[in-house]
């Protein structure tokens, strides 16, 4: 009996060796991510009419943006990476759900995000994220970004909403809540534009 566990216990041993899950990378200090200071309580719902949802869309960004790492602007032409620090999904992913999460909670709203529904949903919100990142120059993080809401009549209104946390050294553990303070604030003021 006790051979019969010890056998398939051995043979574990001899292939743990060779057996690699991932690539052998640095596990990273920071795991960034956004999250909503405002969040509908559990039980709440929306509904109504699809064509009265607001649709929340991917928002656009640029290459250095299109990853995981968190960018550092080192000089008006220069970018780098933070170092131990790794935004857990795409910044604009994340900026999407954290938009969507907080319209639904501030204004009640029935609130769509993911991929088109291929509905005619009536309020259309698109965007970009021109910033999402640390400026050693000013040690500072800073979210921008230029919202664009299509209205139910075909209306559209374009604004840029900036928000900036000064005083910041370049490390993960004061640039992640600083980037996750940043995000919100123009989150909230996303969304009482795009219903006001």
């Amino acid at each position: 009996m006790t051979r019969k566990i010890m056998a398939p216990l051995a043979l574990f041993a001899l292939l743990a060796g060779c057996v690699s899950i991932g690539p052998k990378t640095e596990v990273p200090e920071q795991l960034i991510t956004f999250s909503p200071t405002a969040m509908a309580p559990a039980g709440t719902g929306a509904s109504g009419e699809v064509t009265d949802a607001i649709m929340v869309f991917e928002p656009e960004v640029e290459d250095r943006l299109d990853v995981n790492r968190v960018p550092v602007q080192v000089s008006d032409s220069g970018v780098a990476y933070l170092k131990d620090a790794t935004y857990i999904d795409r910044p604009a992913r994340l900026f999407q759900g954290l938009l969507a999460e907080t319209i639904r909670a501030n204004t009640g709203r029935l609130v769509i995000s993911g991929e088109d529904p291929g509905v005619a949903v009536r309020t259309r919100l698109y965007g970009r994220i021109i910033e999402a990142g640390y400026d050693a120059r000013s040690s500072s993080v800073s979210i921008i970004f230029d919202a664009v809401a299509v209205s139910p009549d075909g209306k559209v209104r374009q604004r840029r909403f900036v928000n900036r946390v000064d005083g910041l050294p370049a490390e993960a553990a004061f640039v992640a809540p600083a980037l996750n303070e940043a995000a919100n604030a123009v989150a909230g003021e996303v969304a009482a534009w795009v219903t006001g």
